[in-house]
């Protein structure tokens, strides 16, 4: 039986990062996933957009850290990872939702958040073409951006194994115990290994590793879909949020959507369902298309003649609030989560990846504790985040 001092389960978009982080510090860590290679969960599905424009502390500074890493990584280490700062916006065409981005940007500025309100006018000038019809303003903050996942995550494992982290795929995780030693065991269908400390970065599966040692989290998947189209000349900047629920009802079953360009001048797009599609089937519907493409082409007409390559269906591991579970637990402190990132573990990741190494070498920070008190475990879910 091999120990280690940390073992990941799960090679997705916190696990890679995380080994990345932990080895470069010199901690022996081992990542266990049941797929064939880095990223093959929902990391491959994500569209790419990254950000710090969120509603608290949380997720607002552990963003901030991760845009650091995603738009100094190829300075620093080479790699074209796709990472364009075209930022995002959330363009408001009612009365109700331009105060309620407005009074968020009091919170979002308070956490040194880079965030502006454009006028119409203004706004036009970077997503020149946009329907101008009760239009009432936009918040819009540069320094978000966007990168490719695929590039992204095998960027980190390729320097993750440069540092000396070490990964086992193609294997599941059947047990996990805590043995005479108070090391945690870990059994797959090809072996045992042991580790000081266990992060559970699961994912879809995040659940069922808690249940492994009679620990319940709160984390339910739920899907969503999205859609890529041909590459084209670039026509507008940022990542576009329409936070409006539908009132068609051709397209009723939708909450907000959103789309941007990628560094290739392919738009990529999502929706939000109204009714939430529970659990972890992956097959695209016939609905989606339809939905979204009506809205979009209402929202910015410019869309109209662009062809689309393919879509797909992926999903949030959500919690009751929208905020992550990270942190370790009450029962068993060895056992640590970085589970329940509600569709946004792509661009938390880098940032959470060096929180749950100072957590496991005992040096977090004020700002850390600070940061861990809003993704607690053992808080009662009654908040909600704002536009998760």
């Amino acid at each position: 039986m091999k120990n280690y001092d940390v073992i990941i389960i799960g090679a997705g978009s916190v696990g890679v990062p995380t080994a990345m982080s932990m080895a470069q510090n010199k901690i022996k860590v081992l990542v266990i996933d049941a797929l064939a290679s880095p990223g093959q969960g929902q990391n491959k599905k994500a569209i790419g957009g990254i950000r710090a424009t969120h509603s608290d502390k949380g997720k607002i500074t552990t963003c901030q850290r991760s845009i650091e890493i995603f738009s100094t990584w190829k300075e620093i280490h080479g790699d074209d990872i796709g990472w364009i700062q075209n930022g995002y916006s959330f363009p408001a065409y009612t009365d109700e939702d331009a105060k309620k981005l407005k009074d968020l940007m009091k919170i979002q500025e308070s956490f040194n958040l880079d965030i502006d309100w454009l006028t119409p006018k203004e706004y036009l000038k970077i997503v020149p073409g946009i329907n101008e019809k009760n239009l009432k303003g936009a918040t819009y903050s540069p320094r978000d951006g966007s990168a490719s996942p695929l590039l992204a995550i095998n960027a980190f494992y390729f320097k993750s194994l440069e540092y000396g982290a070490q990964y086992k795929f193609n294997e599941s995780v059947l047990d996990i115990l805590v043995s005479n030693d108070k090391k945690l065991k870990i059994t797959t269908n090809k072996g045992e290994y042991k580790a000081a400390k266990v992060i559970n970065a699961a994912g879809n599966h995040a659940r069922q590793m808690g249940q492994m040692i009679d620990l319940d989290f709160p984390v339910v998947p739920d899907s969503h879909e999205g859609a890529i189209t041909e590459p084209v000349q670039r026509f507008f900047g940022p990542m576009i949020v329409d936070l409006r629920p539908s009132q068609d009802p051709d397209t009723e079953d939708s909450a907000n959507f959103y789309f941007y360009q990628n560094n290739e001048g392919q738009v990529i797009f999502c929706l939000t369902p109204k009714h939430l599609m529970r659990g972890t089937a992956s097959e695209a519907t016939s609905v989606f298309l339809p939905q979204v493409a009506k809205r979009m082409v209402e929202l910015f007409p410019k869309l109209a003649n662009l062809k689309v390559r393919r879509t797909w269906r992926g999903q949030y591991p959500m919690t009751p609030d929208g905020f992550p579970i990270v942190g370790e637990t009450k029962e068993f402190p060895e056992f640590i989560n970085a589970i329940g990132l509600c569709g946004q573990g792509y661009m938390l990741g880098p940032g959470l990846g060096e929180i749950l190494t100072r957590i496991a070498t005992c040096e977090l920070t004020q700002d850390d504790i600070d940061v861990l008190k809003h993704f607690n475990l053992y808080r009662d879910f009654s908040g909600i985040e704002q536009f998760k």
